[in-house]
């Protein structure tokens, strides 16, 4: 059983790389928009609609990946607590 365990990964080294992930992701996020729509925040992005810039199908794409990325780690951490 031992063996079959051997390259799991524990949830703490899992959510850790879901935070790398999430950070990257949001840079990109970011960047993009901000290549749409110079000067815009990351605050901003959280109303995009306020932002017709941002109505591109490669910002919400990203986006998306994002928000998938957030559920994945909310997820763990709800698994985490047990429960």
């Amino acid at each position: 059983m031992e063996e079959a365990n051997a390259g799991a990964i524990s949830l703490v080294d899992l959510e850790a790389l879901l935070v790398d992930m999430e950070t990257l992701q949001e840079r990109k996020v970011v960047d993009l928009a901000r290549r749409l729509k110079p000067g815009i925040t990351a605050d901003d992005i959280k109303n995009p609609h306020d932002f017709p810039e941002l109505d591109d199908p490669d910002w919400h794409y990203e986006d998306g990946v994002l928000t998938g990325i957030q559920s994945v780690r909310s997820a763990i951490r709800a698994r985490m607590q047990g429960p």
